[in-house]
C-alpha cells in the first residue's frame, strides 16, 4: 500500500470514529446538548482536528442523516424483483412494513431521523438529500397503483395515503423505540396492526380530511419531520 492510499485509509478510520462517537453522544444526551469539544474528547482528539474533517457540528449530522436514509432506502428497495409479481396492496405493505423494519435494525439512526427535534433541517443539503424526494415519489407511485388498480377508491389521494400510512408506521416504531408499551405488549403485532388497519381504512373509502403536498422543493423535509410535528 502507498503512502497516499495509508493517508486516505487512516483519513478514513478517523472521519468514522467522530461518526460513530457524535452519534452515539447524540443519541445519550441530545443533538442541541453536544458540542464538538465533547466529541473531540470522546475519541481524544483535539477540537481543532474534528473541524479538518467536518467545518461543523450540523455537518456531522448530515453525514450521519445521509448514511441512515441511505440505509432505509436499501431496505425499503429490498426484494424489488419479486415485489413486481405481487398485488398491488401486497407490495405497499411489504414496503412499510421494511420501514417498520428499518426502526428494528437501525435505532440509533432512526432515533436521529426521527425522533430528536432539535437536530438541523436537511433542507439546508436540498441536492445531497434529493434521493429522499424520490423514493418517497415511488412510495407514492406504488400507492398510486393500488388507486389504478381500484384496490383504493378512485378519490383518494395518494400523497394523503402515504402520509397516513408513514405516521402510523413511525408512531409504533417510536412507541417501541422509547419503551413506552405496557408489559407484555408486542411491538411488532401493534406495527402490523397498524398497517392493516390503515389499509383496510382506505380500501373502504373512509373519507380522509387531511391534504397530501405534492413532492417539490420543500419535500426532502417531510419524511425526515413526519414524526417531529
Amino acid at each position: 500500500m502507498g503512502i497516499k492510499e495509508r493517508q486516505e485509509r487512516d483519513r478514513e478510520a478517523v472521519q468514522r470514529a467522530i461518526l460513530d462517537a457524535a452519534r452515539d453522544l447524540f443519541l445519550a444526551e441530545g443533538y442541541q446538548n453536544v458540542s464538538i469539544r465533547k466529541i473531540a474528547e470522546r475519541i481524544e482528539y483535539s477540537p481543532a482536528a474534528i473541524y479538518g474533517y467536518f467545518p461543523s457540528k450540523d455537518d456531522i449530522f448530515f453525514a450521519l442523516a445521509e448514511e441512515g436514509f441511505r440505509l432505509l432506502q436499501r431496505i425499503v428497495r429490498k426484494d424489488d424483483d419479486a415485489r413486481r409479481t405481487r398485488e398491488p396492496i401486497a407490495r405497499v405493505r411489504e414496503i412499510f412494513w421494511h420501514l417498520y423494519e428499518f426502526s428494528r435494525e437501525h435505532p440509533e439512526y432512526f432515533a436521529l431521523m426521527f425522533v430528536d427535534r432539535s437536530v438541523p433541517r436537511i433542507s439546508r443539503e436540498y441536492e445531497r438529500f434529493a434521493f429522499i424526494r424520490e423514493m418517497k415519489e415511488r412510495l407514492i407511485g406504488e400507492i398510486q397503483r393500488c388507486i389504478d388498480a381500484n384496490v383504493f377508491p378512485a378519490a383518494l389521494n395518494a400523497a394523503v395515503a402515504f402520509r397516513m400510512l408513514t405516521m402510523g408506521i413511525l408512531g409504533a416504531a417510536v412507541m417501541r423505540l422509547s419503551q413506552r408499551l405496557a408489559p407484555g405488549e408486542d411491538p411488532d403485532l401493534i406495527a402490523a396492526d397498524i398497517l392493516d388497519v390503515t389499509l383496510a381504512g382506505l380500501q373502504s373509502g373512509v373519507t380522509l380530511r387531511s391534504k397530501g403536498i405534492p413532492c417539490g422543493h420543500e419535500e426532502v423535509e417531510e419524511l425526515h419531520h413526519e414524526e417531529k410535528k
